[in-house]
């Protein structure tokens, strides 16, 4: 699972509440992957004991962009969490792309390319916890 970090998982650079238990009780059924530019500088810190990797796009030499990592991940295995512009084509190309809109926003093209929306990212944890909500809510 690709998370975004600013605007998803964390709000003006802060890890949110719960978060960092979610992703740890949930590693035990998905490898989580954090993208982030990190705009405040703060993921590393932020991250701290939580089960995850971590990608700086900002400093990284392996990838460019959120797409590449999302290609060597596989794009038909993997779910992508997002909100923001630079999010929209990983939401779109994976094969469960989530939006959230929370303090942060949600960038209109973030929300067109996503398969379904949670208004936060603990609901996105409690619907991979519990898969049924995905299928009602995808459901043809």
């Amino acid at each position: 699972m690709i998370l975004d970090f600013n605007g998803t998982i964390a709000v003006d650079g802060k890890l949110i509440n719960g978060v960092a238990e979610k992703i740890n009780n949930l590693s035990t059924l998905l490898n989580f992957v954090i993208v982030t530019a990190d705009t405040y500088g703060t993921v590393e810190k932020e991250l701290i004991g939580v089960n995850c990797k971590i990608v700086n796009l900002s400093n990284s030499k392996e990838f460019q962009s959120k797409l590449d990592v999302l290609i060597s991940l596989g794009k038909g295995q993997t779910i992508c969490v997002g909100n923001g512009f630079n999010d929209r084509i990983v939401l779109k190309e994976c094969v469960l792309g989530i939006s959230v809109l929370q303090e942060e926003g949600l960038s209109m093209e973030a929300l067109i390319a996503s398969d379904f929306v949670c208004k936060s990212i603990i609901d996105v944890f409690s619907c991979i916890k519990n898969p049924d909500r995905i299928k009602a809510t995808l459901r043809s």
